[in-house]
């Protein structure tokens, strides 16, 4: 047997190794991935995104055949389908935080993965919004604090999310306080910027993230809400009696 961890993570040799005890049984079976997927005791889904997220996968054209698809296009379709639209479901969180913790470290996949998660946040957000499930919010910012923490999304990606200044979501995830903790956006260049909460600077405040300094200037700027003026002036105020 392999876990999902495992099957992600073999070389190549172990990887062929790993499939080739399956050659035979599933010959001439139209279903070979599913089948393979039942004696490793996994999921179809979690057989396809293991191997198609390993790294060495494209260096091994056999083994999408071996699967059962045309080539290693059809694989990678077949992966990037169940990645952007399964929530929790067919594959699970602790898979999802194994498949970031592998990407991250490859140029190629981390690339790709960014495209996907435009889709796959979107599923997910969509879901909550119909159903608001606790048990997929609490993982969705799991999930999320791993992006952010495993490196696995760039600038471009931040700046997407940012520039959604009504989306209930980053509130949600405190994600601006986790974009400035994981050093993605300095602190001060957040804190100037109009799109960004009231409500969510009053955490970076609450979090100790923003010097005195940068406040005072901030207040200097007559354009601010009154909304975002008595959040300063109240951390000033308590600030300075402590």
């Amino acid at each position: 047997m392999a876990s999902f961890k495992e099957i992600l993570n073999l070389n190549e040799e172990e990887l062929l190794q790993l499939l080739f005890k399956f050659i035979s049984s599933v010959e001439n079976n139209e279903h070979k991935a599913e089948t393979i997927a039942m004696k490793l005791k996994l999921r179809e889904a979690q057989l396809v995104c293991a191997i198609g997220f390993n790294v060495v996968v494209k260096e091994c054209p056999e083994i999408p055949t071996i699967l059962g698809f045309e080539n290693y296009d059809a694989l990678l379709n077949a992966r990037n389908e169940l990645f952007t639209t399964d929530i929790y479901k067919l594959i699970s969180l602790d898979n999802i935080l194994s498949i970031y913790a592998v990407v991250k470290d490859d140029v190629g996949n981390k690339q790709i993965i960014e495209y996907l998660l435009f889709n796959r946040l979107k599923s997910i957000e969509k879901r909550i919004d119909e159903t608001v499930n606790s048990l997929i919010i609490d993982k969705y910012k799991e999930e999320m604090r791993a992006i952010y923490s495993d490196g696995v999304v760039g600038i471009d990606f931040v700046e997407n999310r940012l520039e959604k200044s009504d989306s209930g979501f980053r509130a949600l995830l405190n994600e601006v306080t986790l974009i400035v903790e994981n050093k993605i956006i300095p602190v001060g260049e957040l804190f100037f910027r109009d799109t960004i909460l009231p409500q969510e600077k009053r955490k970076l405040l609450s979090k100790g993230l923003i010097p005195n300094s940068l406040i005072e200037t901030r207040l200097e700027d007559t354009n601010i809400s009154d909304v975002e003026k008595k959040i300063l002036y109240d951390y000033l105020q308590q600030h300075r009696e402590g």
